[in-house]
């Protein structure tokens, strides 16, 4: 499993997990896109931004390896924001190559988006 040195842990102040530490021994845990209701919590909505901003930071819109990026925090994001980036996928990978789509995340997370993406500035 690839780790992503210099990516954020977590949330700073929170319990909001970005990375884990190990392998899961007992198997990957899938990527699935999970709805993102209008009554969530704020805080859940700093930290799926906060989680977006810091891929962004750290990889661009180029293709990414999963490696110890924590599943629950990407399926968040999984299917609209974070894309696979390749034609066989496997949600139950380390090795699965993912992408931002930065259109989408655009629209998604607007406060997110004074970063400059693709040579516009938003």
């Amino acid at each position: 499993m690839v780790k992503h040195r210099g990516f954020p842990g977590r949330l700073p102040g929170t319990d909001y997990q970005f990375t884990i530490r190990r392998a899961n021994p007992r198997g990957v845990t899938p990527l699935v896109r999970r709805e993102r209701h209008a009554d969530r919590k704020p805080a859940d909505r700093r930290a799926d931004a906060a989680f977006l901003a810091a891929l962004w930071e750290h990889f661009g819109a180029d293709p990414f390896v999963r490696g110890n990026l924590d599943a629950g925090r990407l399926s968040w994001l999984f299917g609209r924001e974070v894309v696979p980036a390749e034609d066989h996928f496997d949600s139950a990978s380390y090795d699965s190559l993912l992408v931002i789509d930065s259109a989408v995340a655009r629209v998604s997370f607007p406060e997110v988006v004074a970063i400059n993406y693709g040579g516009e500035s938003a």
